[in-house]
């Protein structure tokens, strides 16, 4: 097996022609009958796994509109994101780019100038862009009485230069608002490309957010977590904030339909990283990669339409650059998964990778668990994967929730000697610096087969493979292997 890879190689199927530079589509296979470039939509919700989204299998959580928008376009079911937080994964989002690459290993840190998004090729293509709610991450925290002189003199905030509108805010009322505003200032003719940020369902969770609320006692408990009240109590405020988000979701489309149209308009919705709870953000895990991906493009995607391809977060940007007509720089790692929503292809990815940076910023003599400071990366198939920890020794803590009652509880019954081995094993014991997957077999994650003689060439394979997604993307940490 060859384990040799281009830049724009590296984790694509040789099969599906990645080894093509990317080029401008033909105008008919992005442009309707009267020549027009197609409207762009990315909506994204904050922390969202997709195992708590009904179209992927959940049978308790109320999330109708996001279901029936699947069900009129494409659900993806092995889109993983670049990386388990927030402001590294809408770099890559945004960039094509992993958040290595991009350097946007820290929250602190800008995006820099150099690095080019999906605005700044839509707009000299005669794209009317802008961003509305929410944070949307990308330039950096340019506050406080050290920082935010930096960040002023040095000229830091570069993100929004290129966009025609932007809105940061939480509130659902202000955001709608802000959507209309931006179809005012929009020019008549102009297509446009407009990027929704929803809070939902970022921890701290409200108190009442979905009414009426989820019932605690009747949700399913995900088997990487224990069986536990405070594990019940988290998940029935986060089911509400998913639900609260599911018909933000809907508003957001009703404000679209009626100020522009749907007609000849590419949406995807997306979560940034997986749920807040232990084995999900933070982790390269299933739970806080594996992130709902659907999208909608009316007369263009088939109608409940899935596929099983593996799609990584680096994919996005060169995906609206496909669908605008805009050709996508070679130094780009992402891969357009346009081909799989229009039913060009099945084919798309051998493997996907992702990394874990820095969170949050808090100083380092507060790191003192994962929650803050872990460095790491994955690399998988369909069915394997390969965990490198560079910070094995710190002590393991979810990313947010640590103050929750689901960890409180599960640390106390790990001290108590009262909580299930594969938890303990799972979340209190030294973790290696390499962990292997079976991910057919074990679905948690909790079984570690690295070393073990019969898949002594899948690690070897995948190790490879990640080494030199590290070495292309001048990764700083050090390589696996010595070799």
């Amino acid at each position: 097996m060859s384990t040799s890879f281009t830049r724009r190689q590296l984790g694509l199927s040789a099969i599906a022609g990645a080894a093509l530079p990317v080029s401008a589509p033909n105008a008919s296979a992005t442009q309707t009958a009267t020549g027009q470039r197609p409207n762009l939509v990315l909506i994204l919700s904050d922390d969202h796994s997709a195992e708590f989204t009904g179209c992927y299998g959940n049978a308790v959580i109320r999330t109708p509109n996001l279901d029936r928008f699947a069900a009129e376009g494409m659900r993806l079911d092995r889109f993983f994101c670049a990386a388990p937080q927030c402001v590294p994964s809408r770099a890559a989002f945004l960039s094509g780019l992993s958040p290595v690459a991009a350097n946007m290993g820290r929250f602190s840190a800008p995006l820099p100038a150099r690095i080019r998004t999906i605005p700044d090729f839509l707009k000299p293509a005669g794209y009317f862009t802008g961003v509305v709610g929410r944070n949307h991450h990308l330039d950096g925290s340019p506050t406080g009485p050290v920082s935010g002189p930096i960040y002023a003199r040095q000229n830091l905030s570069n993100f929004g230069k290129p966009l025609d509108f932007v809105d940061i805010s939480n509130d659902i009322p202000h955001t709608l608002g802000k959507i209309s505003e931006f179809f005012d200032r929009k020019p008549a003719t102009a297509p446009y490309f407009l990027w929704v940020n929803f809070r939902d369902p970022h921890h701290e969770w409200d108190d009442g957010a979905l009414t009426p609320g989820h019932d605690a006692s009747k949700l399913p408990v995900p088997r990487y977590l224990p069986d536990l009240p405070g594990v019940r109590e988290d998940l029935r405020r986060y089911y509400d904030e998913v639900g609260r988000c599911d018909q933000d979701f809907q508003k957001v489309l009703d404000v679209i339909a009626r100020r522009a149209g749907e007609d000849n308009t590419l949406i995807v919705f997306l979560g940034d990283n997986g749920v807040p709870l232990p084995h999900g953000k933070g982790s390269l895990y299933d739970p806080g990669l594996h992130v709902p991906a659907l999208a909608r493009w009316k007369g263009r995607i088939r109608p409940g339409s899935t596929s099983r391809a593996l799609v990584s977060g680096e994919d996005v940007m060169p995906t609206f650059l496909e669908a605008a007509g805009v050709q996508t720089p070679p130094e780009v790692s992402g891969k357009s998964f346009l081909p799989l929503l229009t039913g060009r292809t099945q084919l798309h990815r051998d493997l996907v990778f992702a990394q874990r940076l820095t969170h949050g910023n808090r100083p380092m003599q507060e790191a003192t668990t994962t929650h803050t400071f872990d460095f790491s990366r994955c690399v998988r198939n369909e069915r394997y994967k390969l965990i490198y920890n560079c910070t094995p020794l710190v002590p393991y803590a979810p990313v947010d929730s640590y103050t929750e009652r689901s960890w409180l509880e599960m640390t106390d019954e790990h001290l108590w000697g009262r909580l299930d081995p594969k938890f303990d094993h799972a979340y209190y014991s030294k973790r290696r610096v390499l962990e292997l997957y079976d991910l057919d077999a074990d679905p948690e994650e909790f079984q570690n087969l690295a070393g073990k003689p019969e898949l002594r060439e899948v690690q070897r394979m995948l190790t490879v493979a990640l080494q030199e997604k590290m070495i292309l993307d001048q990764d700083f940490l050090p390589l696996p292997l010595n070799e």
